[in-house]
């Protein structure tokens, strides 16, 4: 190694910052946040204590450079962009998924409550975040059923002349129609928001003085409705025992055995539990369980910017709390509690956050065992010297030859790897040919061949020619180590009676073979994977392609315009006035795009 470590250690200074440790090639291996960069840096240096993944890092290191910060805050953040920006391998790094969907209530006479997510730039209120779509469209089901809010865009509620079905069977009051009166539609509006807002009891009281003064006008038929709702949000209240305190929190419970980890973080909004979710790191460094979790925290509200609650409950104490806990306070503008010990409801929260990361941790366990059980049944079946840890599938898929597209799956010892699937666009081939097709899908996946992507076994979803396609592709490149095994669907196309085709053997497997089974799931994987690669380009062509021609569409307009009529052949059949009632539409380009469609 050519790095010195003495004389580097010597100018350290005793100070807060980041550090960052690079290769011989100049890659960024991992980045540090330290309270004092002298002592934090040195630890990495010692003769004694560390782990066998240090080791491994420290044995990379050709270089290290430092940033100091004002403060141990600043350093915890800037750690966190830098991680985000760069990805080093070895850091812990979660997955940036989407955002957390809301309950948005549209700026409207008779107001919309309707899913969203991402940014919040429309005008109005929203509510939440909620932990998944799941439990948003639960909750707008929910709110439909009992306050008879409508659930149509604005384009169609306003071109309604007769109540629709959501109407006939009772889950709309018909406002587009003037059934309800903009102050009734308000009244049912604010029991909702009421709901969202975690007030279930208020709103029952409400509620029930709303019914007795119903009652005392002999107005049976809305007293028996506000009867209804009452009792629709005691049995909520029934299944949700935990809304007995108020607040917002994040209960967070982590789980580490046997290089395994499991975070299952429950979302409580408003003192409501909307719902949890499980995540699974993949730390690099043999990390304390502190020291992890608190990775997980910096990453899960600092670097993927989720919403900061008022309090976040934890299983364990982290390694460096009081600065993380500024750095939520700081990014939140207000102070938030991070603790530990808890009692009452909130021990409850945290007692069932720990329960469900148990339960996580051991099916995912018994998972990882028995996908390495069918990684070695395939070892055994197909006589190879070593379980493949990388194994890649193409499949291509195309309606009579419309569209094609070839699909590249991968799957690793832990199963589906998303983050290198691959689709393939086919051009300049026969229509039909789908000899063609897998030849150049095969070409521009093996041309330029990553040896940290190389694949230990290559399937093709197909018979004899297919498989000869690949082995002719392969040759032609002077790859001679990836064995290929061919997956016919067979004469009865049933599953369960696939055809392996492996180096010059023809052969089945039972039907309760392991190996068996973990090839069906990966062809049945790139099946869905061309699939909806070749639906997606289908559709865009369909439907975006004579859209596109017409000057002055572009994809914000072509977006109303599918919303407002559902498809193209709508478009195509609406008179010029109609098109021209759609927002951003005015009447000259309505006549360009009726013209243009028609000329077609």
């Amino acid at each position: 190694m050519s790095f010195d470590p003495k004389s580097f250690l010597k100018h350290l200074p005793n100070k807060p910052g980041v550090y960052r440790m690079y290769d011989s090639e100049g890659c960024l291996l991992y980045v540090g946040k330290a309270k004092n960069l002298k002592n934090r840096v040195s630890s990495y240096f010692g003769s004694s204590g560390l782990t066998s993944k240090t080791v491994a890092l420290v044995s990379r290191i050709d270089d290290i450079e430092i940033s100091i910060t004002g403060s141990e805050t600043e350093a915890l953040l800037l750690e966190q962009n830098l991680i985000k920006k760069n990805k080093p391998p070895y850091n812990i790094l979660l997955k940036d998924d989407k955002s957390y969907p809301y309950i948005h209530r549209s700026d409207h006479g008779f107001p919309l409550l309707a899913y969203a997510r991402g940014k919040r730039k429309k005008n109005g209120q929203y509510f939440g975040p909620f932990p998944s779509a799941l439990s948003v469209k639960e909750s707008l089901s929910f709110l439909q059923k009992v306050f008879r809010l409508r659930n149509c865009e604005d384009s169609y509620f306003a071109n309604r002349t007769r109540p629709c079905l959501q109407h006939q069977i009772g889950r709309c009051s018909a406002p587009c129609v003037d059934f309800i009166t903009e102050k009734e539609y308000a009244a049912d509006l604010k029991h909702a928001e009421m709901f969202l807002q975690g007030k279930n009891q208020d709103l029952i009281s409400g509620l029930q003085v709303e019914m007795l003064q119903a009652s005392s006008e002999l107005d049976f038929e809305l007293a028996a409705r506000l009867r209804d709702q009452m009792q629709y949000l005691r049995k909520v209240q029934e299944h949700q025992a935990i809304d007995a305190e108020q607040g917002d929190v994040d209960v967070i419970a982590i789980m580490l055995s046997q290089g395994l980890a499991v975070v299952h973080v429950a979302n409580v909004r408003a003192g409501r539990m909307l719902g949890s979710r499980s995540f699974y790191p993949k730390f690099k460094l043999d990390e304390s369980v502190e020291q992890a979790l608190a990775d997980f925290v910096s990453q899960y509200y600092l670097m993927l910017n989720r919403e900061i609650p008022d309090e976040v409950i934890l299983s364990h104490e982290l390694y460096d709390q009081a600065m993380i806990q500024g750095a939520l306070s700081e990014q939140k503008n207000k102070k938030v509690r991070i603790a530990q010990t808890v009692r009452s409801e909130r021990l409850k929260w945290l007692q069932l956050a720990q329960s469900n990361a148990e339960e996580s941790l051991r099916l995912k366990k018994q998972d990882k065992e028995h996908v390495y059980q069918q990684y070695q049944d395939l070892k055994k079946v197909l006589r190879l010297e070593d379980v493949p840890k990388r194994m890649e599938c193409f499949d291509i898929s195309h309606s009579h030859g419309e569209a094609t597209v070839a699909s590249c799956v991968v799957f690793n010892l832990e199963g589906p790897l998303k983050s290198d699937y691959r689709k393939f666009n086919i051009e300049g081939v026969v229509a039909g040919d789908d000899y063609g097709a897998m030849r150049q899908a095969l070409e521009r996946r093996f041309k330029k061949l990553n040896a940290d992507k190389k694949p230990e076994l290559l399937l093709i979803d197909g018979g004899k020619g297919q498989l000869g396609v690949a082995n002719e592709v392969l040759a032609e490149l002077n790859i001679t180590d990836i064995p290929v095994l061919g997956v016919s669907k067979g004469t009865t196309r049933k599953a369960g009676m696939e055809i392996l085709l492996f180096q010059g053997r023809e052969f089945n497997l039972d039907i309760a073979s392991p190996a068996l089974h973990i090839i069906q799931k990966i062809r049945d994987e790139s099946h869905r994977f061309a699939i909806v690669g070749h639906r997606a380009r289908r559709a865009k062509s369909r439907t975006g392609s004579m859209l596109d021609e017409i000057a002055g569409i572009g994809p914000k307009r072509r977006k109303e315009l599918l919303r407002f009529f559902g498809d193209l052949s709508q478009i195509k059949s609406a008179h010029v006035d109609e098109i021209a009632k759609v927002p951003g539409i005015s009447r000259q380009l309505a006549q360009e795009i009726y013209e243009t469609l028609h000329a077609s």
